[in-house]
């Protein structure tokens, strides 16, 4: 039996949480259970898996419904364009990276020092991308030069 305490329910205010259509709802839950040290609270219907202070939540995608006419849910066609990622923020990146690393995560590259922070990308078993990264240089004010076609 799930622990109250464990869902995503405030009792006051809100909090947030991140919900990805996924293909294969097993496949996903124990890659952010394992990757990420993640707890899982609820294997389907939807699955839920707490990590750290937030929760995933998978389901596979559907049609509209009453509540969301018009919309439909599916996993990403294509890794190569996306329009938003999770940011995971983590206190030592090299740790991660070796742990995320050792439990099968293919990273696209090694970690890359950008002055304000270190950072590197995964994708998950659906294709979504995920920002790992440690802040370095913003604790000490120095912050990411700005992207080349931006200056």
């Amino acid at each position: 039996m799930t622990s109250h305490e464990d869902l995503p329910a405030p009792q006051q205010g809100l909090l947030l949480t991140h919900f990805l259509t996924v293909r294969d709802v097993p496949v996903s839950r124990r890659f952010y259970a394992d990757v990420f040290g993640g707890e899982v609270v609820m294997a389907e219907n939807p699955a839920i898996v707490k990590v750290a202070n937030s929760w995933i939540i998978m389901n596979p995608g559907g049609g509209p419904t009453p509540d969301k006419p018009g919309i439909t849910l599916e996993a990403p066609r294509s890794g190569d364009r996306v329009s938003s990622f999770l940011n995971v923020r983590v206190a030592d990146l090299t740790a991660f990276y070796a742990h995320a690393v050792a439990r099968g995560a293919g990273f696209l590259t090694e970690p890359v020092d950008r002055g304000s922070e270190l950072r590197c990308y995964l994708r998950d078993p659906d294709g979504y991308l995920i920002e790992v990264g440690q802040s370095t240089g913003l604790l000490a004010g120095i912050q990411a030069a700005a992207p080349a076609e931006s200056r």
